[in-house]
């Protein structure tokens, strides 16, 4: 597929020149010597299992990755440059060791070899403190590591050594270094002032954040396109919700998908409410159309409000050339998945009231309770926004928090210029390595 995405994609070979240039001018850091990586490694073992078990240990989790800073703002760029600082640091002294495969599944309460390597690779980014030392056992300290590391790179936090949580644990510290480097140049095209409220979609993290005066108001996990059918990069402006919409099956859908489910079962359209309609505005009959044409038929293909339609309760609109906008979807289980790539470029979100309550608190009467009154009517109601609200969708596949916590992405259209980026975390639930 093309790597252009929209008219505000980015060069793949423009990247990787400036990330050259951005790299050697990047903020000084405290020096990661490789005396200190040495001493680590060549410490002491701390003890058995029994020693080395704390079960406040177990709290170091997830929780510690999640900011309300937003990702777009006046701290990203001077956060990611503190980011890149570490991480050339890191590569500067040989980066981390590879953590290979054990016989056994690596989880707490676990002792192998394998765990040495795994806790030397920990260390090294900050995720397990160097006072746990390096020893074969999987405990609570190791666990809670694992874990803060998978909240780090969007993968499940269940502390275990799965797949795609070894394949992110072994891209070299200086491939990081180059996303980390890529990302710097895209934060950098992003004014510090993007709105008093607005709404960022962060197509990598396949997640929404709803900012208001600086501070992450709402986040929401999402769905967004797949490789072959990308979510376009856009900066607009949110101006309607519609509760209960029509869907509108796309052109491409239509053709790609419709019409053969149509040759397959000729009752798919009366089966998900969905209506032809002419030019004219008048219904057309299913079984007046020649589903075997060579073409589509030239219609429209609209689904009723209801449960079972494409975009449940809600539609949000923003004003872009490619037709897309957020939405509500009646297949919640979709977002418990590992990676969220799986629509034709529209973006799905999870708990989209809460986003749909916060981006009509200004304007009335429309509180949560009404809007849950109209969605019971399954009645098709459009409501303009009385203030606008602006819209980024963007593709940051790493960036760095404030408080130094440094967060990575699957590089899901290709664009970082590595193929060890792109993980292949869209196929499914992540098997353990055993």
């Amino acid at each position: 597929m093309s790597k252009k995405i929209g008219t505000e994609a980015f060069s793949r070979r423009a990247f990787l020149t400036s990330a050259a240039m951005v790299g050697a001018g990047a903020l000084a850091a405290p020096a990661f010597a490789q005396s200190a990586i040495d001493s680590l490694i060549n410490a002491p073992q701390r003890g058995d299992w029994d020693d080395q078990f704390d079960a406040k240990a177990a709290s170091r989790t997830a929780t510690a990755v999640v900011s309300n800073t937003p990702i777009l703002g006046p701290q990203s760029v001077p956060s990611i440059q503190q980011a890149i600082a570490q991480y050339q640091q890191i590569a500067s002294a040989g980066g981390w060791p590879e953590v290979s495969p054990s016989q056994q599944r690596l989880q707490i309460g676990v002792t192998d070899p394998a765990v040495q390597s795994l806790r030397q690779r920990l260390i090294i980014t900050g995720d397990l403190p160097r006072e746990a030392g390096i020893s074969s056992a999987f405990d609570s300290y190791v666990d809670g590591a694992v874990k803060r590391f998978q909240a780090r790179h969007g993968l499940p936090a269940d502390g275990v050594l799965g797949e795609f949580t070894l394949k992110a644990m072994n891209i070299r510290a200086d491939v990081r270094l180059q996303q980390l480097n890529t990302n710097l140049i895209r934060i950098q095209t992003f004014p510090e002032e993007l709105g008093r409220r607005h709404v960022m979609v962060n197509i990598p993290a396949a997640y929404v954040e709803a900012v208001e005066d600086g501070s992450v108001a709402t986040r929401h996990a999402a769905v967004v396109g797949r490789l072959s059918r990308p979510t376009h990069l856009v900066n607009s402006k949110i101006y309607e919700v519609i509760l209960n919409p029509y869907w509108t099956a796309p052109r491409s859908i239509v053709e790609k998908d419709i019409v053969p489910l149509m040759r397959k079962d000729p009752t798919y359209l009366e089966k998900n409410a969905i209506r032809l309609i002419d030019g004219k505005g008048n219904e057309v009959a299913p079984e007046t159309v020649d589903w075997n044409a060579e073409k589509a038929p030239n219609l429209m293909f609209r689904q009723d409000p209801g449960k079972i339609n494409a975009m449940a309760s809600t539609k949000i609109n923003f004003y872009n050339k490619n037709g897309e906008y957020m939405h509500d979807t009646p297949q919640q289980g979709l977002f418990n998945k590992l990676m969220r790539f799986e629509s034709s470029g529209c973006v799905r979100v999870q708990n989209v009231r809460d986003l749909t309550t916060w981006l009509l608190r200004e304007t009335p009467p429309w509180s949560r309770q009404q809007m849950e009154q109209v969605i019971t009517t399954r009645v098709n109601t459009p409501i303009k926004l009385a203030e606008e609200v602006p819209v980024y969708f963007v593709y940051i596949s790493a960036w760095g928090m404030p408080d130094g916590v440094v967060q990575f992405r699957d590089d899901i259209y290709q664009l970082d210029g590595n193929a060890e980026l792109a993980l292949d975390t869209t196929a499914g639930t992540e098997q353990p390595v055993q």
